[in-house]
């Protein structure tokens, strides 16, 4: 997963001791790359679902519960997805491109396993 500019900056600010305060991180899609503001390309349900990611181990961190988007809006095909730190508004945190695009329809369900999404810090 690729950090964002107000990530990068913001740990950055944090080792001069402005706090970096994330108490929760939600998941949106995106029907390509969303780019460095995670703002391009957003899918058609636009709704963001609260994720939580499981304990780092290696510099990986994955998605501890399944995570789901109910009768979604449109039929298109989810290629990526990004992290945010509000569920409407907020700073984006990270993107990145799925393993695997999902091709859904409106008015299905779109349900991302626990442990498919995962942030990698190299």
């Amino acid at each position: 997963m690729s950090a964002t500019d107000y990530l990068e900056t913001a740990v950055l600010n944090a080792l001069r001791g402005t706090p970096l305060d994330i108490n929760d991180t939600y998941v949106k899609l995106h029907i390509g790359n969303p780019g460095e503001t995670a703002s391009a390309n957003a899918a058609g349900n636009t709704e963001r679902q609260a994720v939580s990611f499981g304990v780092p181990s290696g510099g990986t961190m994955a998605s501890s519960a399944a995570v789901s988007w109910i009768g979604v809006s449109d039929t298109e095909t989810y290629t990526h997805f990004s992290i945010w730190d509000a569920a409407v508004a907020g700073n984006a945190l990270g993107y990145a491109a799925l393993t695997t695009s999902k091709a859904i329809s409106a008015g299905d369900d779109a349900t991302f396993p626990s442990g498919l999404l995962t942030w990698t810090v190299a």
